[in-house]
């Protein structure tokens, strides 16, 4: 009997497998599944370029998808993921997209768990990366932007073990990994400085140290140390060179990071709202982080207070950041936490806090000792399997359905234009992705989400359009739009329909199509029209006076 135990044990689910489908749990249970991964369309516009790149056998140097900017320098910054996701599309449609976007969820915060694991025991780990899910959920998204997520956590590891006296794997040192894996990164996503700033924070820390040491070895090992870190930094930066734009990359990324425009107009850009329901999860691991850093410098360590202050300040300033804080957290919140523990026999608390502490570490560690028993992960495997058979059943539940909500996204009207070459159609920049996902290369766009592209004043002038400020018609007119697609809803819609210039040729409830009348255009284009909304007339639609500027309408979930 006794030798079953183990055996049975194998195929229980672990803590490990706990934490690698956790996100899959998260993403269907508390949010909405595959409809969330794909809640922004740019991730049509990726799959269009790398589909655009894998047809020409080189990457895009002049924009391929606007008619109002066409030529002009563009920098398609993720073009191996673009291939990636063009590639996964051809072979299994959206639905392969989901899939890798899942696994690599799946797999961030499993490496996440182990890394917290290292730190300290299993409940804990546990349960710092689940609240780390939470708060790094702002980001999941079908996008090129998980891959930064996994390179983060893979740098995080790899730094840990250096630092921890484990400088190599299989014969290789991890100093001279990091710089190789940069090359990769820097050409899946434009996050891949997160990478480089890492390492030299660990180098930064190593380098503080040197100089405050009391003792002569110790200076002289820190200071040996930080060599070693900055000269791996540096090289990850120069490995970053290695992409089709060279520096340019970096010099657009510079410019484009520091307009300030940015952290008005763009919501992934905006401060976190601590009004949202999910930013309990934000506040409680900023408190426990900012706990957590002074706990470490209190003991001489200087490497987790310079990670937790630089990326809880990040952070704060754009929500975007606050996935790469949250896998930076929870190792160091969970290192201090199993300290606390291991001390609070010692701190003059009451008594009954003692024995809660003392029974908790008994548990964890009868709990951390069952985890060390090797496990077969049969449950992480049908977790996965389940979740890929259901995505591509006939027909799916609502959120495992791999497409861009029609209740969101102008699939009808679009349907309507697609034999349309003529047609010159502006509409919002999350609809222009849409468009070049559905409609190109037959249709060129307006505008769309590469913000970066279009630059400031154009962005103006596309804002003034919406917002229905003067000289809105002329700009429509110097780009020769003679259709407008938009939700009835906006404030542009509502100038439309009292316009004598433009007609609705088209409403079912969810986008309505203008076209420019025939005196204005010689000719009025043909679009079958279908109404599908009550009460559709302009009180629905009017603008008013103190209407919010229009910005762009990337998703935020917190």
């Amino acid at each position: 009997m006794a030798e079953r135990a183990p055996f049975a044990l194998r195929l229980m689910p672990s803590f490990q497998d706990m934490a690698v489908l956790a996100p899959i749990a998260f993403l269907f249970g508390r949010m909405d599944g595959v409809k969330t991964l794909l809640s922004d369309c740019d991730t049509g516009w990726h799959i269009r370029t790398g589909q655009w790149i894998a047809a020409h056998h080189a990457v895009p140097m002049q924009d391929i998808f606007s008619f109002s900017k066409p030529g002009k320098p563009w920098f398609a910054w993720e073009w191996l993921c673009d291939v990636l996701f063009a590639v996964l599309n051809a072979v299994g449609g959206l639905q392969a997209v989901a899939l890798l976007s899942i696994l690599l969820l799946c797999a961030t915060f499993g490496l996440l768990y182990r890394l917290t694991r290292s730190k300290s025991n299993a409940l804990i780990a546990i349960g710092m990366t689940s609240l780390a899910m939470p708060v790094a959920s702002i980001h999941w998204l079908a996008r090129p932007h998980l891959f930064t997520m996994l390179f983060t956590v893979l740098f995080y590891g790899a730094l840990e073990s250096v630092r921890h006296g484990r400088t190599r794997i299989a014969g290789v040192p991890y100093l001279a990994i990091l710089p190789a894996a940069t090359v990769l990164w820097t050409n899946l996503h434009g996050g891949f400085f997160v990478g480089p700033l890492l390492v030299l924070a660990y180098g930064s820390a190593e380098l503080l140290t040197g100089f405050t040491a009391s003792e002569a070895e110790k200076r002289v090992a820190a200071m040996k140390a930080s060599r070693g870190y900055f000269c791996s930094g540096v090289a990850c930066l120069a490995a970053s060179l290695l992409n089709p734009y060279t520096f340019h990359l970096h010099v657009h990324m510079v410019q484009f990071l520091r307009d300030p425009r940015n952290s008005r107009q763009i919501l992934e850009y905006f401060s976190p709202t601590f009004h949202h329901p999910l930013a309990i999860f934000l506040e409680a691991m900023l408190g426990l982080a900012a706990i957590a850093a002074c706990w470490h410098f209190s003991k001489g360590r200087l490497t987790e207070p310079i990670l937790l202050v630089i990326w809880a300040h990040a952070a704060l300033l754009a929500v975007r950041n606050m996935p790469i804080f949250a896998i930076i957290a929870a190792p160091a919140i969970a290192s201090a936490m199993e300290e606390w523990l291991a001390a609070s026999r010692e701190w003059k608390t009451a008594e009954w806090m003692k024995l809660a502490a003392a029974r908790f570490q008994g548990i964890a560690a009868r709990v951390t000792a069952k985890e060390a028993v090797g496990r077969w992960h049969l449950v992480t495997a049908m977790g996965l399997a389940l979740v890929a058979a259901v995505i591509w059943a006939p027909h799916p539940p609502k959120k495992f359905r791999a497409e861009f909500d029609p209740d969101i996204y102008p699939a009808g009207a679009v349907a309507a234009l697609r034999a349309d070459a003529s047609a010159q159609i502006f509409t919002n920049d999350e609809w222009g992705d849409y468009l070049i996902w559905s409609l190109y290369p037959g249709n060129r766009v307006f505008v769309d989400g590469r913000i970066d592209f279009y630059g400031d004043e154009f962005e103006e002038q596309y804002v003034d359009v919406m917002n229905v400020r003067t000289g809105w018609e002329k700009t429509l007119s110097r780009f020769g739009v003679n259709t407008i697609l938009l939700p009835p809803d906006a404030p542009l819609s509502g100038a439309l329909k009292e316009s004598s210039r433009w007609r609705v040729v088209y409403d079912d409830g969810v986008s309505l199509v203008f076209r420019a009348s025939a005196k204005d255009w010689g000719q009025t284009l043909p679009v079958t029209a279908s109404r599908g909304g009550a009460s559709r007339g302009r009180e629905t639609t009017k603008t008013e006076t103190g209407d919010p500027t229009i910005t762009d309408s990337k998703k935020s979930t917190i």
